[in-house]
Order: C-alpha cells, then structure tokens, then sequence
C-alpha cells in the first residue's frame, strides 16, 4: 500500500520548493539541538528518494515501508551514497505505526504520496502526528485535484475530469489507482482535524512547469533558470496552488 508511487503520485527530488521547506526545517532542528543528528522518519519511503538525501545531509532516517523489495533497494542506495550507517530501514505499515517506531521521536514525519493510497486517510494523519516530537514538522505531498481535472480535459477525456471533479474523493471510477486526490482547503483541513498538528506552509509543487512547452524548456540554462523562478513564486500564489500536480503542506506538532 505504501509503495506503489503512479504517476502522480511521484514526486522528482530537487531543488523545489518542498526540497526548500525540509532543508529549512532539519537547519531548525539541528540549531535546536546540535549535539546529535535530525531524526527523520519517512513512512512510505520506498526505495529512498528523499530519505537518501536527507541522510547525506547528515540525518539519521529511518524509512518505514511494507515492501520488502523496496527496503532492499533502499539499503543498496544507501550503501552506493556512503549513507548506510544513517539509514535503518523497517517493514511496516502507517496502520500499525506505533508498533515498529518509537512514538514521539521523530523530529521530521515524511508522509509523501502517502495519503492518497491509504484506506483512512484521517487515521494516518493520526499515526504521523503520533511519531512526531512534540515541536517537531509533519511533511505531507499529496496529488492536487484540480491538476487532475485539467490534465485530462486537455487530454479529451471529458468524463474522467468531470468525475474527478464532482466526485467526493476526486476519483474518477472503480479502476482508479487512488483512493483520493485533494485540495488545499481538504488537505489542511485532514492534517488539523485532531488538534495536534496545525498547518505552517502549504504549497504547490509543480504548478505551472509542467505546462510549459518543450521548446521553452530546450532553451538553455537561462530558459530553465526562468522556469524554476516562475515555479517558485506560482508555489504560494493562492489562486495558482489549486492547479498544482501535488500539493505540500508542513504542519507543526503541538509543543
């Protein structure tokens, strides 16, 4: 459940904005306490996209995962960028969370492409609030409704978007890979629903660059420059964020 990341729900590794609020928050962590490292816990962390350049960054991971496939490819990531030693990998599931990791000692909870696939969205919320030191960040990246709805009426198909639209959950039918999609109004509202956590940033991530056309982005290095400016500021805009392929929230746990 925790690791079959489609298309939407991937998300590349860069230097984005999501990329730009975990760097900030593991500097807040390691000025907070400099005699050990950030405790990071990637739940649905698959084969180490994030956790393995948070661990170069000098953090100590741990990736919760229930495919055994991908924890092995995770180890055998982590041995290639000489971060083995920081990296504990554990089968599990968001559903029984507190039975595999300590519950309060995490500083950073990654829960990215995590709450479109579970079954109770709310409950795994619950569960990563749980992990999380009090004082500590609760990162979630969810797939955004309304990109959805327009990918496919570009697309010409009609009826997906329309069903992605008006459904309750943003499904587009029975076959669909998700089990929701969200907005941001739904997501900060799922993330602050119990009281623990509340919602310091939510922001998009992919708003306008993947309506760029291709010719724009084989310009060079100045057009690409160009690009990632337009991203960053269309990141917070608010009418812009709706449209985003994902959309990021970092929430704070009650101290």
């Amino acid at each position: 459940m925790l690791s079959g990341a489609t298309t939407e729900t991937a998300g590349a590794v860069g230097e984005g904005s999501v990329h730009r609020a975990l760097v900030t928050e593991v500097a807040r962590v390691r000025a907070a306490t400099p005699g050990r490292p950030p405790r990071v816990l990637d739940v649905g962390g698959g084969s180490g996209a994030w956790a393995v350049p948070l661990a170069r960054s000098g953090c100590a991971v741990t990736v919760v995962d229930n495919s055994p496939n991908a924890l092995a490819a995770l180890q055998r990531r982590a041995r290639e960028a000489g971060v083995h030693d920081l990296i504990t990998p554990v089968q599990g599931d968001v559903d029984a969370l507190a039975e595999v990791v300590p519950q309060g000692g995490a500083d950073l909870v990654l829960g990215h492409g995590l709450l479109e696939v579970v079954d109770d969205a709310a409950a795994a919320v619950s569960a990563l609030a749980a992990a999380t030191a009090p004082g500590g960040a609760v990162s979630v990246l969810v797939v955004g409704r309304y990109a959805a709805v327009l990918a496919r009426t570009l697309s010409g198909r009609l009826a997906e978007a329309r069903a992605v639209l008006t459904d309750p959950d943003g499904r587009f039918g029975a076959d669909d890979a998700l089990r929701r999609r969200l907005d941001a109004e739904t997501l900060r509202g799922l993330l602050e629903q119990g009281g623990a956590l509340r919602v310091e940033t939510l922001q998009g991530d992919g708003v306008l660059d993947g309506w760029v056309p291709g010719a724009v982005r084989d310009g060079g290095p100045a057009a690409a420059r160009a690009v990632s400016e337009l991203e960053d500021i269309a990141a917070t805009a608010s009418p812009l964020v709706e449209i985003a392929t994902r959309l990021h929230a970092l929430a704070r746990r009650s101290a």
